[in-house]
């Protein structure tokens, strides 16, 4: 178990055998087999190893181990195999921070991503994908509006979501996966807000969408299928016709940023959206496109960015435990991963803001 861990670990620093030798002053051949589990550690070379590898020695000692499976990287063939385990070594340590919560805090048995009963069976078009959407949101009592905690709200239909710092040198588009009986997605900590979101939505289409569309659609197809449905959950048709009215001669930029900061949903997005449902022609969304291009904006949108989203119920749940001395101290800060020092120093100011 220890030897896994420090492997795990390592793919997560990006080091190779030499590197972390190098850093923790232990030979390359003594770390190859402490990761086969043909000896064990001393605790000196524990402590030199957790160092160089910016973990706690708790880590090396935890009880359980996840692994993903059916691990699918959205434009993986951008992403280089060693960014793709680091990726994957982060979110299956941050998965088993969580597990060691959930064996305090236990999750409901209702817990579980369940399919709602109102999507159809097949889907053949867009106006098919539409329902799906207004479906989801229907089961999940979401109504029209828009959702204004996006993480949260997958999380409480057995999603489990995960930010990683890694971003694959910007190549990493998201990550869909299961853990045990659990669908896990994860997305970039740094994203912006509406690409976070478009994600999660996306992934979601991925969810809902399998095995219902025509199996002799290409991969382009499906994404592009998943987009519909991403953009169709976030901004449902009848709010979009609402705002932008049944049919445009040209969207100004500034009516699509106020709703971007409504909806968390990107101004280029907004602007597919009219051309999905008609509201848009194909040929002027094509000239709003190359408009959007021409001002760069399909890099960066202008102006001010939809603030990131991340999960709080993993540190509130950690605090609780440790009100209510259900955790000691040194594991709390094991699982926040951070020095003791720092969490006996806690300040108010320390603390972000919830976002408004």
């Amino acid at each position: 178990m220890i030897g896994q861990r420090i492997k795990r670990a390592r793919a997560a620093a990006s080091l190779s055998l030499r590197d972390l030798a190098e850093k923790a002053g232990v030979s390359a051949m003594a770390i190859s087999k402490y990761e086969r589990e043909q000896i064990t550690p001393s605790s000196e070379a524990l402590i030199a190893l957790a160092g160089a590898l910016q973990v706690r020695v708790d880590y090396f000692f935890r009880s359980s181990e996840i692994h993903l499976s059916q691990v699918e990287f959205r434009k993986r063939t951008k992403l280089s195999g060693i960014d793709q385990n680091r990726i994957i070594a982060d979110v299956e340590d941050q998965l088993e921070r969580w597990e060691a919560l959930d064996d305090i805090f236990p999750p409901s048995p209702d817990w579980a991503f369940r399919m709602p009963h109102k999507v159809p069976e097949k889907i053949d078009s867009g106006d098919d994908i539409e329902a799906a959407a207004i479906a989801v949101r229907e089961d999940w009592g979401l109504g029209t509006n828009p959702i204004p905690g996006l993480i949260d709200t997958f999380e409480e239909q057995g999603i489990r979501v995960i930010t990683t710092k890694f971003s694959g040198n910007e190549q990493f588009d998201g990550l869909s996966a299961r853990a045990g009986s659990h669908h896990v997605i994860a997305i970039g900590e740094e994203w912006p807000g509406d690409r976070q979101r478009f994600t999660l939505a996306h992934e979601l289409g991925h969810l809902i969408l399998e095995g219902r569309l025509d199996e002799s659609l290409g991969n382009r197809d499906i994404e592009k299928a998943c987009d519909r449905f991403a953009g169709a959950f976030l901004a449902p048709a009848v709010m979009v016709y609402e705002l932008l009215g049944k049919k445009r001669r040209w969207l100004d930029p500034r009516e699509l940023y106020l709703l971007k900061h409504d909806f968390g949903l990107s101004m280029l997005a907004w602007s597919y959206r009219a051309r999905d449902l008609g509201i848009l022609d194909k040929t002027t969304h094509g000239k709003y496109y190359s408009y959007f291009r021409k001002q760069g904006w399909h890099k960066k949108e202008p102006n001010h960015q939809y603030p990131s989203e991340r999960s709080r119920l993993f540190e509130i749940r950690i605090y609780h435990a440790l009100a209510e001395d259900w955790l000691g101290e040194s594991k709390a800060a094991e699982l926040l991963s951070m020095p003791l020092a720092e969490l006996r120093n806690w300040e108010v100011d320390s603390v972000s803001a919830p976002d408004q």
